[in-house]
């Protein structure tokens, strides 16, 4: 017996070298993909299709011009812009540098961004080295840094302030810029007050508001009035050509319209109800990714990219010994994209076995005593 464990262990370290070795090429290979993704997409001109809005906006702002097109009647067309009109003052040094130097700048930033938030994670080293992997594979991912989407920033403040859970400034200051960057954030600051993280939910809110009066007193407080009516006016869940919804996808298989968007609100009304019991009932590190989570996934318009959110309750459960949770980006992952296999309904099932499954984990440690809402190391980063 004791001869056969000597045997199998000797059989484990002589295959280590061999897994690293595929680990590495297996990484090199995804980014390399992943780069090759981004160069087509700069080739055809379509690189940084969001920032470019983003940068536009900046210019308009500085220009004394209105942020928000009057007439948009629907999302995809290009030079929209959506997002508060902070972000696009925090945006506007960008606007000293050429346009085509700002879009090459911005997509570098959101993959190390991206970069940054895996290593960030509160999880073993080893688990952030699986995540990193899943991360360069992830479609959701890849094609948000193509567009130039401010998504992987936001996954990094939302590493951060995972990380620096009991840290009410470190807290506060992710959920405050996450919330000028992109609004779904502000869900937050309300799992902070519930979570008894009132000092982290006040700087947030200061941080909200100073930024908004920065910005109010440029654009003049109609910009805010201009956002909220071009929002109601493009915020068509099932219409939307192109998103990913439950309501949106029912519609595309035939269900009728008025059922498709019931099917679209009672999916929002189960996702509240989690995101409720969540901050109440279970730690305080599974109920934050919950609320995370479940600000992108109750979004009236639920786009792909959305998805690269999962890959924090991903290294969640894969740090519990949960390893078919890698399933759950490899679903939506790049290379199904360029086979051609990529499932519509991968999408909402994603979010939907994420949310589950970090909730019953976080009930459940909430149940045993001495429970560590952040229980492993040092960032990939630290020496």
């Amino acid at each position: 017996m004791a001869g056969g464990g000597f045997e199998r262990h000797d059989a484990a370290v002589n295959l280590a070298p061999v897994l690293r070795i595929a680990y590495v090429a297996g990484l090199v290979l995804a980014i390399a993909w992943a780069a090759a993704i981004v160069l087509a997409s700069a080739a055809s001109n379509t690189l940084g299709f969001d920032f470019r809005a983003y940068y536009l906006a900046a210019e308009r702002l500085l220009a004394g011009q209105p942020l928000y097109d009057p007439n948009a009647q629907a999302t995809g067309s290009f030079g929209l812009y959506f997002y508060p009109p902070p972000f696009a003052l925090l945006l506007a040094p960008l606007t000293l540098l050429p346009e085509a130097v700002a879009v090459w700048g911005w997509t570098l930033a959101m993959a190390v961004a991206a970069a940054l938030a895996v290593a960030l994670m509160p999880v073993p080293v080893r688990v952030r080295w699986i995540v990193l992997l899943l991360a360069a594979l992830s479609w959701p991912l890849v094609y948000a840094i193509k567009l130039g989407q401010v998504g992987p920033l936001v996954l990094l403040l939302f590493s951060l302030g995972w990380r620096w859970l009991d840290r009410p400034w470190p807290l506060g200051l992710s959920m405050g810029l996450g919330t000028i960057a992109k609004i779904q954030p502000a869900l937050l600051v309300l799992w902070a007050v519930v979570a008894g993280r009132r000092r982290a939910a006040a700087i947030a809110l200061v941080t909200v508001l100073a930024l908004s009066a920065a910005a109010t007193l440029v654009t003049g407080p109609g910009a805010w009035l201009d956002e909220a009516s071009l929002l109601s006016r493009v915020s068509r869940p099932v219409l939307t050509p192109g998103a990913f919804g439950l309501g949106r996808l029912a519609f595309e298989a035939g269900t009728p319209e008025t059922l498709a968007t019931l099917i679209h609100y009672a999916n929002l009304a189960l996702v509240a109800l989690v995101a409720v019991v969540a901050p109440l009932r279970a730690t305080p590190a599974a109920s934050y990714l919950v609320v995370a989570v479940a600000s992108h996934f109750a979004s009236p318009v639920l786009w792909d990219h959305y998805a690269l959110v999962l890959l924090l309750p991903v290294a969640f459960l894969l740090a519990r010994g949960w390893w078919w949770a890698a399933a759950i980006p490899l679903a939506t992952s790049t290379i199904g994209s360029a086979l051609g296999i990529g499932i519509g309904w991968a999408y909402p099932v994603a979010f939907w076995v994420s949310l589950l499954a970090v909730t019953f984990v976080g009930l459940r440690d909430a149940r045993r005593p001495g429970s560590l809402a952040q229980p492993f190391g040092p960032p990939i980063l630290s020496t």
